[in-house]
């Protein structure tokens, strides 16, 4: 008995349209997953970020074990109420902090020892602290421990970490017992070498558990070259599980990955990008320090029916960024938030008409044009 269990609805191609049980909703699927890293979506109230339509969010083991530590949100009665968020929740494993933030890292067998990028202190992860703290926190669904292996990368030492990937998959299972309260989620690796992805699936799906990740893509190579990747690593997971692309979240991204059977997909970029003073629209990315928008007094969005768009400007809002107001970073954070949220939607009622081909063309048509 899991946690989480996945009804495949209907396919159109291999896009799917699905959707996810969990212990605290269902979770309609292809979905876009907000990152809340610090138990928080950055700028936003947990009211903003329920109004626009997110079904789930992501929260970050590394930080959460840093500050507060995740004995205090175990205290505070886990994180769905130390955050105030009623719906499901993922939690990552810690797995790519340790390896992108921490100046210092050693990888043994045992696990990552880093120094911590706050204050230095030491620590090491393994894959049972990482299960510890996910199991503390209490998200509804947790990461198994990889390690994510960057780009370039020489094959001798993307072998070595699929093997070492499996292992410590291996090993969160048997740390990991509440599977009814809790669904642990393994991470296919391999970097960009079809063989190895083909091999970490065959034995991280051995293990039977109730979701797959697709990690160690968007690390930095080229998009081609990650679809091309993707083509391949949706055809080796099992059809029954959902499927996750880990930090993709780019219009494109998420388009190009529905289309080849991923189910779940989360990134930074949209509430990153808004405290930069860019938002996203069906007529491509806005950049409002464009001293063209000074006086432009209608909508971000004349398409979209956010909070945003309902009620502020371009002009007011490139004015916000220009003052440095937190308010533009919030406003922001709500379209873009809400720009990926119908774009999922969308993407859903075209799987179920049988249109996604068409619709996903006409979308990268228009936010790609310029």
């Amino acid at each position: 008995m899991h946690a989480v269990n996945f009804e495949l609805i209907t396919k159109d191609g291999r896009a799917r349209r699905g959707r996810l049980a969990t212990p605290h909703g269902a979770i309609e699927t292809p979905v876009f997953m907000p990152v809340g890293t610090a138990a928080t979506v950055k700028a936003l109230k947990p009211d903003d970020v329920r109004e626009l339509g997110a079904q789930i969010i992501l929260a970050n083991t590394y930080h959460l074990y840093l500050r507060p530590g995740h004995e205090v949100v175990k205290k505070a009665g886990g994180l769905h109420r130390f955050m105030h968020w009623d719906r499901p929740i993922l939690t990552d494993s810690g797995g790519f902090q340790v390896f992108s933030l921490s100046s210092i890292n050693k990888i043994t067998e045992e696990g990552v020892t880093f120094a911590s990028h706050i204050d230095g202190s030491r620590h090491l992860l393994s894959p049972e602290k990482s299960i510890e703290i996910q199991n503390a926190l209490g998200a509804d669904i947790i990461m198994a421990f990889d390690e994510c292996v960057p780009y370039p990368a020489e094959r001798g030492y993307v072998e070595a970490s699929v093997l070492r990937t499996t292992r410590w998959a291996g090993r969160c299972k048997e740390a990991h017992g509440d599977t009814e309260r809790q669904s642990l989620f393994g991470i296919m690796q391999g970097g960009m070498f079809k063989d190895l992805r083909r091999q970490s699936a065959e034995q991280i799906t051995a293990l039977d558990l109730p979701g797959y990740a697709i990690g160690g893509l968007s690390v930095g190579e080229p998009k081609d070259l990650m679809y091309e990747i993707l083509d391949d690593c949706t055809e080796y997971l099992p059809p029954d599980r959902p499927r996750y692309l880990m930090g993709v979240g780019s219009p494109d991204a998420l388009l190009e990955g529905i289309e080849r059977g991923v189910d779940m997909f989360d990134c930074v970029m949209p509430t990153r990008e808004a405290r930069h003073g860019r938002a996203m629209t069906r007529g491509g990315s806005v950049n409002l320090r464009n001293a063209a928008y000074t006086e432009d007094f209608g909508p971000l969005d004349y398409s979209c029916d956010c909070y945003t768009c309902r009620n502020f400007s371009r002009a007011y809002l490139r004015h916000l960024v220009m003052a440095k107001e937190i308010l533009g970073a919030t406003l922001i954070s709500i379209h873009n938030l809400t720009f990926l949220t119908h774009l999922m939607e969308r993407a859903r009622k075209a799987i179920e008409e049988n249109t996604y081909a068409s619709y996903k063309k006409e979308a990268m048509e228009r936010y790609y044009r310029r």
